[in-house]
Parts: C-alpha cells; sequence; structure tokens
C-alpha cells in the first residue's frame, strides 16, 4: 500500500486565491480526501484543494473559526460546536460520504489473531497488562490510543469501551501514522486505525462482540454486510456561506464515480 502521507497541497495550473479549498480534520479521512483532491483538481485545473490532518476536533474547531472550507471528521459534531457555530450566525451542513471499519491492529508476530469487546475493554482500560491473559505470549501489553482531539478516540471509547476511560498513562499519538508505525516497530503494542491504513506491516485482530460466538475480521464486505461491528460513518461538514467552495467537492464524492473512489481507498460506500 502506498505510504499516507498528513500534508497535501496539489496545485494543477495556475488559479486565483478565491477559487483555492482548504479540508482540514480526520486523519482516517486523509486518504479519501487526498485521492478525491487529486481527482477533483486533474479534472478541472483552475482548482486548488489542499488537505490537511490533525483530528476531527481540529477540523471542526478551523470550520467554527473560518479557517477551513469544510472539516472531515469521524465523529459526529458535538452540542458545544453546533452552538459556537450558531452564535456566530453560521449554518452547518452535515454530509455523509462513507463508512470506516475501525481495524485493531497488533504486531505481525504476535501469536493474538482475535480478542472480544470485554478484552479489548480490559487492556485499553488497564485491566489486563499482559498478553498472556489473552491467549498470547508472557509480554507486557503496550496499549496506543489517538490523542483526545481525534474523532477515531472518541469512537473507540464509545464502542469499544462502552465510555470507561482509557488506562492513565496510555501512548497518545497524534495521528493515525504513527500508532501504525509504532504498532510495527514493537512486539507487545496494540493500537486502532482506520480500515483503509492497513497493510502487511501490521496484523488487523477478529473481532466479538458476542462473547467470543463470532469472531469477524474488518474489511469492506464485512463492514458493508454489517458482520463486522465496529463501523462508523464519515462526515465533511461546512457552513453555508462556503457552499459555492465546499458543494462541487462533495457532490464528486457522492456521484457513482466519487463512491467508486471510497471504495478503491479502502472505505464502504453511502450507496
Amino acid at each position: 500500500m502506498k505510504k499516507i502521507v498528513l500534508l497535501l497541497s496539489v496545485a494543477a495550473g495556475i488559479c486565483s486565491h478565491a477559487e483555492a479549498q482548504k479540508i482540514k480534520g480526520s486523519d482516517t479521512m486523509l486518504p479519501l480526501s487526498q485521492r478525491a483532491a487529486e481527482v477533483f483538481m486533474k479534472a478541472d485545473p483552475s482548482r486548488t484543494v489542499t488537505v490537511t490532518g490533525g483530528g476531527s476536533g481540529v477540523g471542526i474547531a478551523a470550520l467554527i473559526e473560518g479557517t477551513t472550507d469544510l472539516a472531515q471528521s469521524s465523529r459526529g459534531i458535538k452540542f458545544d460546536e453546533k452552538k459556537r457555530l450558531k452564535e456566530k450566525g453560521e449554518v452547518l451542513h452535515e454530509v455523509t460520504v462513507a463508512r470506516d471499519a475501525l481495524a485493531v491492529i497488533v504486531h505481525p508476530l504476535n501469536p493474538v489473531s482475535e480478542l472480544t469487546r470485554e478484552q479489548l475493554e480490559g487492556i485499553f482500560t488497564g485491566k489486563i497488562t499482559n498478553w498472556k491473559e489473552v491467549g498470547g505470549d508472557d509480554r507486557k501489553i503496550i496499549p496506543y490510543a489517538r490523542e483526545t482531539s481525534s474523532g477515531t478516540h472518541e469512537f473507540f471509547k464509545e464502542s469499544i469501551l462502552r465510555n470507561k476511560s482509557y488506562v492513565n498513562g496510555i501512548m497518545s499519538m497524534p495521528a493515525t501514522g504513527a500508532i501504525m508505525q509504532s504498532v510495527a516497530q514493537t512486539r507487545g503494542a496494540i493500537g486502532y486505525v482506520g480500515l483503509a491504513y492497513l497493510n502487511e506491516e501490521v496484523k488487523a485482530l477478529r473481532v466479538s462482540y458476542d462473547g467470543g460466538k463470532k469472531y469477524i475480521a474488518p474489511s469492506v464486505a464485512a463492514a458493508r454486510s454489517g458482520a463486522y461491528p465496529v463501523v462508523r460513518p464519515l462526515y465533511y461538514y461546512y457552513v453555508e456561506r462556503s457552499a459555492a467552495k465546499a458543494r462541487p467537492f462533495i457532490d464528486y464524492l457522492l456521484s457513482p464515480d466519487g463512491q467508486k473512489l471510497v471504495s478503491e481507498v479502502g472505505f464502504v460506500t453511502v450507496e
């Protein structure tokens, strides 16, 4: 899989400042936004699209501050964020452009291949600290999480931890790529990433939400069918005054060609 970079600024042709478009937020959505930006600009060389990550919360904060045209987010916008936009007189628009299966990953040499939701909860809340407790080697578990501004951090906490707190001192990483690298290099590590980030340098675990009766591996097909339990929508947010800039990009992603790109990147379509 091609290595994902955390910043894309591609310009095709010469364009005015007014035609530049900024997209900011979720690291999970970076692969999709980057690919879509490349295709979008190739189709219309008069446009420039700049895509940056930082986390869903960072993107939504930029939308509130008026420094981005589109906020990409792997979580729904919060009540207080909506309130701040409303206080500024902004009319908010939310669009779901794809869905993502959140994958739990370990080092490729880790003999553990499947875990229940309850075991994952125990690991990330600090109740389970050694791999031998879940059928693995006698090795300390080193859990990695995204930092609190990440929508993935919040979704994992809600879905896997049932809103319990992460263990104190957990390794919080600023980007999904950092989790991938850390898990690939650390025998005792475990982390979580969006489906589009998976590669041969890490191993994705099968997950059970029924107490161990059935374990399902993360995949586009399993997410689409509903068999894989850890699936979430991926959003773009924009305000009405930026609609002229934002809608053409969103409309492309919602088109048949755009949804084909969603599948190619490794996400689940909304068709």
